[in-house]
Order: structure tokens, then sequence, then C-alpha cells
């Protein structure tokens, strides 16, 4: 029991989990940081950082067997030869789909932050209203000044690159300089200008070192040199991940355990105390099933895991799972709807070209229902913008003459221009996830049944998209514009599900409190895309990271009172 005692568990090493143990940590805590895969440790555990093209077996590629036995994995877009090993593959934990949706996954330390796109957005006024301007879901308990300085705090410490851009939909943050717009994105810029009041293309914000500072000599990274092969891990730490930067941080305290393999069944519930206790676990190479011990527990395994641990941690109080008396747990997922995308020509700007590349583009803040309901479909959605030199390339002919004829390839002066959306979807008690009653993976744990999908809500999104889109294109000059609703693309796919713990001011209508603690066992916090309300249009991950370190300072203040 001695040995197995900690003042705090964090479940889960990822984003937000390395946030909650950093805290902890810092603040003199004894943290247990539990992680079902393996360790992975900045620059030791990056094999294919620094290979070249020719260096890989499949020149990058995967093999059909890889494919077929993996389509899960196989759907995400950085999944390749490069960044396989950085992927659960689709044996490793099954679920059952009872609609259609793409659980990607990443089971290391460090989690899905080695592989992620990057982006940062904060959220505005205006996203944690939203519930309350259009009747669905339920408030939000916090509002934008509850997580201002937590943005700065969580920013400062990532370094994010972005331009101040003064927009009351998209607050500005603690920028570091940006890498320039090529030609025909700000040309584009200058047409939106000219032509619409509310809405702007802007630089994409995003994680990435483009400048030096003490707190990023402390953490030993270095800047970023726009390699764009961030999934494989960077060696230079010129982006932000959890390896590079929070658990070394932690660790270097001296009060962090990190204990990997370490599949979580679920939290222990004490009926005479009434709180959580401790952390059930199932050693995933050996399969003993240990017991931890904490005052507070912070919930951070990844939304679909989290609402899975919450939905098994049953006892005689909680028979349907922790904190979950309102019937609730498991409900209201939602996601962004990536289905749709634009494609154009430009025939402009023949005489430039770009030189070497940049870990980010063009963005387009939601500019749809902002202030009031002016469409046949609630919320809207933000937009991704780029543009590129196209060239004619041949690949006729076998060996020698195959190698003449693609070193022979040149720019033909035109540009391919395109856009993707990244739309908000509606949390619905009908998106569900909850305990399959008959199919349990290979610890005996219930394999976890998804019922999320696409509603009409979404569809006329899309098709709003389309027009619009298209409507700028067209007043940009752009030729050839072509339209493409990807509708085999899953929900799942766009790797951002939120939900099913949700914060909210009222017990009845929801699992946490603005704290992020479960209403019913104030001892454990939910600080992952689970405990999201809503979904918004930005990438959530700076306001995963933001609501984390926030929920933990309160949770360091509560245990020094004795409160916890």
């Amino acid at each position: 029991m001695k040995e197995n005692n900690f003042d705090a568990i964090v479940i889960g090493a990822g984003m937000s989990g390395g946030w909650a143990a950093k805290e902890f940590c810092e603040n003199g805590f004894k943290t247990l940081l539990l992680e079902r895969g393996r360790n992975v440790e900045h620059l030791v555990d990056y094999p294919t950082t620094n290979m070249r093209p020719w260096e890989f077996k499949y020149r990058g590629r995967l093999t059909a067997k890889e494919k077929k036995e993996n389509p899960i994995a196989d759907s995400c877009y950085a999944y390749y030869e490069g960044s396989k090993h950085f992927f659960a593959k689709d044996s490793e934990q099954e679920y059952v789909q009872k609609k259609p949706f793409d659980w990607i996954r990443g089971y290391q330390v460090g989690g899905k932050s080695i592989m992620w796109a990057r982006q940062v957005q904060r959220w505005s006024n205006l996203d944690f209203e939203g519930p309350v301007r259009d009747g669905f879901a339920v408030d939000w308990p916090i509002r934008y000044n509850d997580l201002e300085k937590w943005y700065s705090y969580v920013e400062k410490f990532v370094g994010v690159s972005g331009n101040k851009d003064g927009l009351d939909i998209l607050p500005d943050g603690e920028f570091l300089k940006p890498w320039e717009s090529n030609c025909v994105e700000d040309y584009f810029k200058e047409i939106i200008k000219k032509n619409y009041s509310d809405r702007h293309l802007i630089y994409s914000r995003c994680a990435h070192i483009t400048e030096s500072k003490p707190i990023f000599i402390k953490q030993g990274r270095g800047l970023c040199v726009s390699r764009r092969i961030c999934e494989r891990g960077c060696p230079l730490g010129g982006y932000f991940n959890a390896n590079s930067t929070l658990i070394p941080w932690a660790n270097k305290t001296g009060n962090l355990s990190l204990k990997v393999n370490s599949v979580v069944h679920s939290l222990i519930y004490d009926e005479k105390l009434k709180k959580a206790i401790g952390v059930r676990v199932i050693d995933s190479i050996t399969n003993i099933t240990k017991e931890y011990y904490a005052k507070v527990i912070f919930l951070n395994a990844s939304t679909l895991n989290s609402n899975l641990i919450l939905l098994n941690s049953k006892s005689k109080r909680f028979p349907n799972g922790l904190g979950n008396d309102n019937g609730l747990l498991g409900k209201y997922i939602a996601f962004h709807n990536y289905r749709a995308t634009i494609s154009a020509i430009h025939e402009g700007h023949k005489e430039y070209t770009t030189e070497g590349g940049k870990p980010t583009s063009s963005y387009f803040p939601r500019f749809r229902n902002v202030y009031k309901q002016e469409t046949n479909f609630l919320r809207g959605y933000a937009a991704g913008f780029g543009a590129g030199k196209m060239r004619d390339i041949n690949t006729e002919g076998i060996g020698e003459d195959l190698m003449n004829n693609i070193l022979a390839t040149k720019e033909n002066g035109l540009w391919r221009v395109n856009s993707h959306m990244m739309g908000e979807t509606i949390p619905k008690e009908s998106n569900s996830v909850f305990l399959d009653k008959d199919k349990v993976d290979k610890y005996g744990i219930p394999q976890l049944n998804i019922d999320v999908g696409y509603d009409e809500n979404d569809e006329k999104m899309i098709n709003d998209f389309f027009e619009q889109l298209s409507e700028m294109f067209t007043k940009a000059g752009f030729k050839n514009i072509k339209t493409r609703d990807n509708s085999k693309r899953k929900p799942g796919n766009d790797i951002h599900e939120m939900g099913g713990v949700r914060m909210g001011k009222d017990p009845k209508t929801s699992l946490l409190n603005k704290w992020n603690q479960l209403h019913l066992c104030k001892n454990v916090f939910v600080t992952d895309g689970a405990c999201m309300t809503s979904t918004s249009t930005q990438n959530p991950s700076l306001t995963f990271m933001a609501i984390t370190a926030r929920a933990a300072n309160y949770a360091i203040s509560e245990m020094k009172k004795m409160n916890i």
C-alpha cells in the first residue's frame, strides 16, 4: 500500500495528461503518471526522424498487408512507413462501431502529441456562449475570461507562431514571429478584405518555435527549420510535443513516477469515504492487476477512453459508472466535420515561385452564424487555405528514361489553390458511446460501442461551405473550381472527438463543474476532450491544455487547503 500511494494520479501521458503531471510535480506533489502504451523518450525513440526517402524499405509507403490489417489507422493522413510506429494498430484495442467511426489512437508516452497537426487557436466568448445562443447542448460553466490567462500560460511554454489579428472571434495570443505567406495567399487575403467585411484570411497559428526564448532553452529545444515531417518526432524540438517538454519538465522535479504499459481498468470508489481512492490497472505485459492510490485523480486518457474508464468504474453507489446518476455519461459526443474540400487553378503570379516550405498555411476563422442565426443550419465552420506552384511531372519510361523525365520536371506557371472545411457538429444525446454487453478486449475490459454519425445539419453546412468558398474563389478569378464531398470519410477521422463527460452548471444536465470536477466525486477531474460541452470550430488542443492547467492549479490549491 505504501509504495503504491501518491498525492496525485494522472491517467494518460499525452498532451493534457502531461500538463496535469507537470503542474502537480512542479508544486511538490508526488505524482503517478500512468500510460497504457510504451515509453517514448525525446531524441532516443524517434527511429525514422533523420531517415532519407531512399532509406525506407518501401519508400515511405505501407504494405498491402499492413493496410488490410489496419484500415482505421490507415485512414489517417499522417500514417505511413515513417510514422506507423506511433499509431495504435487496430488490433491493440478493439471496439464496436454501431455506426462507422475511425478512432485514431496513439498509445505511448506523448500520445498523439507526437503526430498532431500543431494548429492552435484560442476560443472566444462567442464560442463559449454558443449553446445558450443557439439553444443546443447546455451552457458552459466558464467563459473566455476564465481561460485567458491560462491560454497565455500554455502558449508561452509551448511556443506559438502567429500574427496579432485583432479579431473578436479569434482572440490573439502570446505569439512568436510567423512564417511569410506566399504571394497567392497574400493576393487572396486582399481579395477577401476588399469584398467582405465579416471574413478574414489570416496566418494559421501553429505550435512551432520561430524565435529562441529562455524557456525554450531550458527545455532544450531548438528552432523549427520546417522539415515538415513532424509526425516522426523532431530531433530539434522545434514543434511542441509532450515528450520534449512536459514529461522531462515534470521528471526533473524528482516528483514524477511514470508507469508505462499500464492499462487502466477503472477508478476505485470508497463507499464510506464517498470519494475515489485510487485506480485499478492491468499490466499489458504481465496481465497482472495492480492498484494505486491517491488523494486526487486526473483522467486524461483521451476523449473516448476517458468515457470508457468512467463507464467501467462501477460500484454499489454508482452502478452505471462513476458520477453517472443522471445517465448522461457517454452521451452528447461531438466532433469536427472535415468532409468538404474545394480546389481551383490560379493563372496569375506566373513570374513568382516559392522556395522551401513552412509547417502551416492560411486560415479562415468562422464567419457564419457568429453574432446571429443567419443560415438554415446551426453554428458554423472554419477553413484552411493553401496555394502552391504546379508542376507537370512526366512519369513515362523505365530506368534511365524515367529518371531523366522526372528530373526534367518544371513548374508550368500555374498555381493550385485549395481549402478544407472544419465544421462544428452539434452535441446530441443520440451521439453516444457505451460499454458493449457482450464483447470484451484482450484485457477483459468491455469494448466501447460507438454510435456517432453525421446529421442533416452537417449536410447543410457542407453545401454552404461549397457555395461560399466557390463565391470567394470566383471573386479572386480562380479557374476550374472543383468541390468534393468525401462522404466516405467517417466521423472520428478528424481526430477531434469531444464530449461525453461534459462540463455544466447543473448536476442534472452535466457531469463536471466549472473546475472540471465530477459533480458527484470531487476528487476526480476530467480535463481532456471528454470534458467539452461543445466543439466550436477551432482545433481543440490548445483549449484542452489551458483547461488542464487551470483545473490542476485549482486542485493544487484545494489540496493545500485540505479541501480534497
